[in-house]
């Protein structure tokens, strides 16, 4: 996620305590319009049961469970990584939430059938959690052990967030604007140099350096974002934006590749289904709901390659005009 799309997140991972307090009650509105966004395009909120799917009314609740258990509940909170996660905790606000909600030990597939509270009663359960949240954060330090374990509900939270667009996306869901993202993100791509035969003309030339990959000290990390190493690049080319649809769409019309989902030519216009609604489709966005097959086949196509983690974090953080975070992007 690029948290700078978020109007807390200017360094997001180095919150203090102040703005934490801001951006946890700014993520739960959040939370709380998408679900109520749901229920107004399907009151029973059911979804089906698909690996890349998940319950509305499990995720809300899953949500504050996930808060309640490092921060309401943990006693070592302020010891931040060096906590030990299966220490004894003392129980819940809400009577059998580790038996519904722990992701750990609650099969995904076993979800729709557990025994859920009603989405009042879920709410109110997240409000507590919240209250409580907020007012151990009052008490917490300043030091980045301290604030570890709210800056990580908050990630948490947000990746929840995102998980519920995409999926009210996939079953055509109607959002609105201020949910589908937050604080002006992903927004139409301007033109950039397009010529024929799928080639951008604009780019940014990397020189050869050795990068560290791997978040360094300090701040809050994900687990799998620590043991940071040195990667040795050499000098590389990178597109300064996603692939738009107008350098895609000519590689369907030169191949036949099969379409990826949400998009269809209607009458002879190119289309998009966005949230249940089909639009045209703007030629200069970038290409969207595309799988990492179709990415590797466009590159074979127009002659590119999908750049390696390394190179796409070292260009997203050290090119100030390199336009990424609007959309999800694939690697090599």
């Amino acid at each position: 996620m690029n948290t700078s799309t978020l109007s807390w997140a200017a360094p997001g991972r180095t919150l203090n305590a102040q703005a934490l307090a801001h951006a946890l009650r700014e993520t739960r509105a959040r939370t709380i319009g998408l679900i109520d966004a749901w229920v107004r395009s399907d009151p029973a909120l059911q979804t089906p049961c698909a690996e890349e799917l998940n319950l509305p009314l499990w995720e809300l609740g899953h949500i504050g469970w996930f808060q309640e258990w490092w921060i309401g509940r943990n006693a070592q909170r302020t010891r931040g990584p060096a906590c030990d996660p299966v220490h004894a905790r003392r129980p819940s606000l809400m009577a059998g939430a580790d038996a519904l909600y722990d992701s750990s030990a609650v099969a995904h597939a076993t979800r729709w059938q557990l025994p859920l509270p009603g989405l009042d009663a879920t709410k109110r359960y997240l409000q507590s959690v919240l209250d409580d949240t907020l007012a151990l954060l009052t008490q917490a330090g300043d030091s980045d052990d301290a604030l570890y374990f709210w800056r990580l509900v908050l990630f948490h939270e947000n990746m929840h967030n995102e998980a519920a667009v995409y999926m009210a996306q996939s079953l055509g869901i109607a959002l609105t604007t201020d949910l589908v993202s937050v604080s002006g993100a992903a927004g139409p791509f301007e033109a950039k140099g397009v010529v024929s035969g799928g080639k951008l003309a604009d780019e940014i030339a990397i020189p050869a350096q050795t990068w560290m990959l791997g978040s360094p000290p300090g701040g809050f990390a994900f687990d799998n974002e620590l043991g940071a190493h040195r990667v040795a690049l050499d000098a590389f080319r990178i597109d300064v934006a996603p692939v738009s649809w107008h350098r895609y769409l000519a590689f369907v019309d030169a191949t036949g590749h099969a379409l990826p989902p949400h998009l269809r030519r209607h009458q002879g216009e190119w289309q998009q289904q966005r949230f249940g609604v089909w639009t045209a489709v703007d030629a200069n966005a970038p290409a969207v709901h595309l799988s990492h097959g179709d990415a590797q086949a466009w590159c074979r196509w127009a002659g590119r390659s999908l750049p390696t983690e390394a190179q796409w974090e070292c260009a997203a953080v050290t090119c100030n005009n390199l336009v990424w975070g609007a959309v999800w992007e694939w690697t090599a």
